[in-house]
């Protein structure tokens, strides 16, 4: 009986082994190629991203198309500026324009330097602040800025302003000739703004309450040049 049971144990524990053996066979073993269900999509981050072909603003991707029909392909989505220029207008176009001379040129980015540069400046000229006005506009326009400062030194006024918000920010026209570049911006700001007499009392504006302001600001650069700034050459108000 013991015999038996031995034999019979040994056998069971055989085939025991024989189907983890095929189990491990088919499932177990790992080739290398398996995703981790937490992470669809593994990226090597030892290697840094491709980069820009030269001459081209399109950044090519592993396995992307090399042949003209790609490259155009992955060159016109790379200029899908949507929120920026509706496809096909006159600002798409434009902007098309400014691109082609410098490919480095990116519009989301422009207008974030528009912001800040529009805020620079009607904090300057609320302070007199002539030395940052002169850095980032052109002689015509800071003329204007600078005559009325002066005029409004020469009757004892103080200019206060405060930024609480600039709500829009958006591209209305782009004029490119030969190289000089001509990128107009709609601006719509929350200020408080007033004006102060000799004695400290508001003649213009509210010191308390925030009004919206609208602007239409035009920035110019010469493409390709080694200075990145552009410059204020003209405003209007929005209406």
């Amino acid at each position: 009986m013991q015999d038996s049971f031995d034999a019979t144990t040994l056998i069971f524990l055989a085939l025991a082994v024989f189907v983890i053996w095929r189990l491990r066979s088919v499932l177990g073993q790992k080739t290398g190629t398996e995703r981790s269900p937490f992470r669809p999509v593994e990226r090597n981050r030892t290697e840094p991203p491709a980069g820009r072909g030269e001459g081209d603003n399109v950044v090519r991707l592993p396995g992307a198309d090399r042949s003209p029909a790609g490259a155009a392909a992955v060159q016109t989505a790379a200029r899908d500026w949507r929120g920026i220029a509706e496809p096909g207008s006159a600002v798409a176009r434009g902007l098309e324009q400014v691109v082609q001379l410098e490919p480095a040129f990116e519009p989301r980015a422009f207008l974030e330097g528009a912001k800040g540069a529009y805020e620079t400046i009607v904090t300057a000229f609320a302070k007199g602040d002539r030395k940052t006005l002169r850095a980032l506009l052109s002689r015509e326009v800071c003329e204007g800025f600078e005559r009325a400062i002066s005029e409004r030194e020469k009757r004892n006024e103080t200019a206060e302003t405060t930024f609480i918000s600039i709500d829009k920010a958006e591209i209305a026209a782009v004029e490119v000739k030969n190289r000089a570049a001509q990128i107009t911006v709609r601006f719509l700001s929350n200020l408080i703004t007033a004006t102060r007499d000799a004695d400290g009392k508001v003649i213009d504006g509210n010191a308390e309450t925030g009004v919206e302001v609208p602007d239409v600001w035009t920035f110019a650069r010469t493409l390709g040049s080694r200075d990145p700034n552009w410059q204020l050459v003209a405003t209007d108000a929005g209406g």
